[in-house]
């Protein structure tokens, strides 16, 4: 069944909810620093469905030293030999920190799963051993939010059409991608069956419908705040020094130093 097309956001409303929402987010940054929380939000969907693009929109004006991306990329030899779960532990956040996992151990439902990376034993495995994995992250007090990006066959199409014209995104796709339109069905069941194992009271699956992306960014971000009881954590109080008077320091001489040229002045 065809999914019901809804109106495109308008930009102007979409921009200023967003920086409302951002504004937001500096204060849940704050709040998990000042009171040690570590938070994970995984985010997991079909090839362009529109993660990307919300993660960067969540992280944009957060301290990279608190907030960070774990994107990570194939397996090594070493790593393929540990257990499934090891190389994620090792990017969960520590007290005060927030970790933003751009696809994560949900590969193994998925993407591993459909295309034959893995043996159907290491498949069940990990559906019996996940929800026992989030649970002992749930309860040794990490905070864990779980989105799944959900986009059409049409809309997912449209947009790798438009990443395959496009020098500046044509990176972004790969010969995985467009695997993935031919297996459309076979991902689609992967993921039925990974939400009847994964999705637990403790961590439960939240759908995000991203045929529009504005709609989706605001939607997630949104939901994401409703879900956490931050606080708002005045910030320190600064005060901009005097200058100090001139103790006869001179800069060296322009030509003993390498310049950039000054290209703008040629536009």
């Amino acid at each position: 069944m065809a999914r019901e097309k809804t109106a495109a956001l308008p930009r102007k409303t979409y921009e200023k909810e967003l920086l409302r929402l951002q504004t937001e987010l500096v204060k849940v940054q704050e709040w998990v620093r000042a009171e040690g929380a570590r938070l994970v939000v995984v985010f997991e969907g079909r090839d362009a469905a529109g993660k990307g693009g919300t993660i960067k929109r969540v992280a944009e004006h957060l301290n990279p030293r608190v907030a960070r991306i774990a994107a990570l990329p194939k397996p090594t030899e070493r790593q393929s030999t540990q257990w499934y779960f090891q190389r994620y532990v090792e990017h969960l956040p520590a007290a005060g920190e927030i970790v933003l996992f751009d696809r994560s151990w949900y590969n193994r439902a998925g993407v591993e799963h459909v295309m034959g990376f893995c043996t159907k034993q290491e498949y069940q495995r990990f559906l019996h051993q996940c929800p026992i994995f989030e649970r002992l992250l749930v309860e040794d007090g990490i905070l864990l939010r779980k989105y799944w990006f959900s986009v059409s066959d049409i809309e997912q199409q449209e947009r790798f059409r438009r990443r395959l014209d496009d020098p500046l995104r044509r990176w972004k796709l790969s010969p995985m991608d467009l695997e993935s339109i031919t297996r459309w069905e076979a991902y689609s069941r992967a993921k039925d069956e990974m939400l009847v194992h994964t999705d637990i009271p403790e961590a439960p699956w939240y759908v995000v419908v991203s045929d529009d992306k504005r709609r989706a960014r605001l939607n997630t971000i949104a939901h994401l705040l409703g879900t956490l009881a931050y606080r708002d954590v005045p910030p320190p109080v600064l005060e901009l020094p005097p200058r100090p008077p001139s103790t006869g320091y001179q800069r060296p001489p322009r030509d003993l130093q390498m310049y950039v040229p000054d290209h703008a002045a040629s536009l």
